[in-house]
């Protein structure tokens, strides 16, 4: 009687924490299904930890649940939203997939003179008058400019080539 119940307990623990689940999405909505989702997940407080889209999956989301039917709760009369597989994944089958950004420290300070490194005015050298770090953008003036205009730019589209101090 007591092994059972301890064999019990072992596959309770071994199911217990999040499982992640597939939704099938129209292809192209994916990103609304994920807001409409995360939406509905943050008024109704339901036991979903993550909504993934990875980069080049068409008509596939993963969500991150406590259980399947908080996954289903989370899609239920989302748009676009066609169904979700109820066979939970492993993280190991969708971990290339997955790519954790790892903010790198930007080294770019007002006054700086930079050479925009892509885009329109590739090549020209700008002088920074504003950064933005939390969307990691970066507003500059072309120096050769007659009008000074401020263009707003990603972080990684400029490099420094030298600081004012």
């Amino acid at each position: 009687m007591e092994e059972q119940s301890n064999s019990e307990i072992k596959t309770e623990t071994k199911d217990a924490g999040p499982k992640i689940f597939s939704v099938r999405t129209t292809a192209g909505r994916e990103e609304q299904v994920v807001g409409f989702a995360s939406e509905i997940v943050k008024k109704k407080g339901y036991d979903v930890y993550s909504l993934i889209h990875p980069n080049g999956m068409k008509g596939y989301i993963f969500i991150e649940a406590g259980s399947l039917e908080a996954a289903e709760e989370a899609v239920r009369g989302v748009p676009y939203a066609k169904g979700i597989i109820p066979m939970p994944i492993r993280f190991d089958e969708i971990e290339h997939m997955v790519q954790i950004e790892k903010k790198q420290e930007v080294n770019i300070k007002i006054g700086d003179i930079v050479e925009i490194i892509s885009g329109p005015f590739q090549r020209e050298q700008a002088k920074v008058i504003r950064t933005d770090l939390n969307k990691e953008d970066v507003v500059v003036e072309l120096i050769n400019a007659a009008v000074p205009i401020p263009i707003t730019l990603k972080v990684d589209n400029v490099k420094v080539v030298r600081r004012e101090e």
